[in-house]
């Protein structure tokens, strides 16, 4: 018995060292520059054993995903906990803005990761837990769909950024305004 869990030691060793090692060099080179024959070459194992580990490169890369959901949602909750929903905004950017090959592997990149369902892995579960838990003081109705409706606003101002697409000066502004559009009660016009 004791061989049997040196061998999965072994085994779970071998796979982070495989996700570590991809997140780095595509966080130092872009997801271009990871390939399995330069991933095997990094890792100093051959490409069949990548190959036991993740079927793809698409699993490597949803694996690096995963990875990402789980501190993101530790950096979200901390910061909504610390400065609200406008802490939560910023930090998100920011996680997205210091992590772009991450961010790309968890919204960008072709992966089998389920959202929304109930088949959606834990990492991007709590994720979204912590966003809801941000927007839904401020929800007049369907606080879920204002969470969604909050988080595509925030990841399309995050791939603009990226892009530079838009004005870099304008940053915390722009989070800053989606965020009073949230939470200031609307005007009755009648």
């Amino acid at each position: 018995m004791p061989s049997q869990s040196r061998r999965e030691r072994a085994r779970v060793e071998r796979r982070e060292l495989i996700v570590r090692t991809a997140r780095e060099l595509a966080e130092a080179e872009g997801w271009e520059a990871v390939t399995t024959r330069r991933l095997a070459e990094q890792v100093d194992y051959s490409q069949p054993v990548l190959y036991g580990h993740f079927a793809n490169m698409d699993a490597i890369a949803a694996a690096v995903a995963l990875e990402g959901f789980e501190e993101l949602a530790g950096v979200l909750r901390e910061a909504r906990v610390a400065d609200g929903l406008r802490g939560l905004a910023t930090a998100y950017l920011g996680y997205a803005d210091e992590h772009p090959a991450v961010y790309e592997a968890m919204f960008v990149r072709r992966t089998d990761l389920v959202f929304g369902t109930a088949e959606t892995p834990a990492a991007l579960r709590n994720a979204y837990a912590e966003f809801l838990a941000g927007v839904e003081p401020y929800a007049q109705r369907d606080a879920e769909t204002l969470t969604e409706v909050f988080w595509s606003a925030l990841h399309g101002q995050a791939t603009l950024n990226r892009g530079a697409r838009l004005r870099p000066d304008h940053l915390q502004a722009r989070a800053d305004l989606l965020v009073d559009l949230l939470v200031v009660p609307a005007v009755d016009s009648r």
